[in-house]
């Protein structure tokens, strides 16, 4: 009997933007993705559906926080990757709370995580590969926007030319200098 996968992903992707978007005017804000360390994921505040903390004691995963320059103390959303031998498997994806419905205060939160992913994957070498599960409603939605292909039940794959237009999205000088992610 197959393993459950212990993270569905079951965010729909709002918008594809070159940063974050404020919703209300359309205005970009500059990001940046730090690691989350098991210390910072202690500390978050506000409303989280998955459990930082213990996604921190997870051997071999690696998390990431999205936050704006502007806000750099305020997590927009989070991260959670593990480094396969071919792929960048992602766990967790998680958009805070004030970025989801109708009242979001950013569009474009999920897009950015992702194409972080696929920029990881590329880091090591993997061609941009990147798989995660996805809840049964949301596949097509993920076929269409972020270019994924369903591999299996539940499992998507990011293959190299989706993961390419994701990553020039959000990361535009990414390509223009390889030597500088080897």
């Amino acid at each position: 009997m197959p393993a459950k996968p212990f993270f569905v992903l079951a965010i729909r992707v709002d918008k594809l933007t070159n940063s974050l978007e404020l919703a209300s005017t359309g205005e970009s804000f500059v990001t940046t993705l730090t690691r989350l360390t098991a210390k910072d994921a202690g500390a978050l505040t506000g409303k989280w559906v998955f459990n930082w903390q213990r996604e921190a004691r997870q051997r071999g995963r690696e998390m990431y926080q999205l936050t704006t320059v502007q806000q750099p103390g305020v997590v927009q959303g989070l991260l959670s990757v593990e480094r396969k031998s071919d792929h960048v498997f992602m766990h967790l994806v998680e958009v805070a709370g004030s970025n989801r419905g109708a009242n979001r205060v950013y569009r474009g939160v999920l897009g950015n995580l992702v194409a972080f992913a696929c920029k990881l994957s590329f880091e090591s070498k993997f061609e941009g590969f990147v798989a995660f599960d996805a809840k049964t409603k949301l596949i097509t939605h993920y076929k269409n926007v972020l270019g994924a292909t369903q591999i299996g039940n539940l499992r998507m794959v990011i293959e190299t030319e989706p993961a390419s237009t994701l990553v020039l999205t959000y990361f535009k000088d990414f390509f223009l200098n390889p030597s500088s992610h080897e």
